[in-house]
């Protein structure tokens, strides 16, 4: 019980040989074949693409912080020490 021998995936085997005939195994199999290498082309061309062309700042405004933002005051907040729980 529970555990699964060799011929639990042979009479699996043989049940998906019947539903779907081996011809169409081989078409989805080599579906996927396809899909992989047209996937590793993207990937070699996008790697290429960012190796080529340099870096671009994103933003050209500095992050703003608290102490930047509009009503704060600098020196306010209490350490996170001194806080009781």
């Amino acid at each position: 019980m529970g555990g699964t021998s060799i011929w639990h995936w042979i009479v699996v085997g043989v049940i998906v040989l019947l539903l779907f005939g081996r011809g169409k195994i081989s078409e989805m199999m080599g579906d996927v074949a396809k899909g992989i290498k047209a996937f590793k082309k993207g990937m070699s061309e996008e790697d290429e693409q960012t190796a080529s062309t340099p870096a671009q700042p994103v933003g050209k405004e500095p992050v703003r912080t608290i102490e930047h933002q509009p009503g704060a005051a600098s020196g306010a907040a209490a350490p996170l020490t001194d806080r009781k729980v």
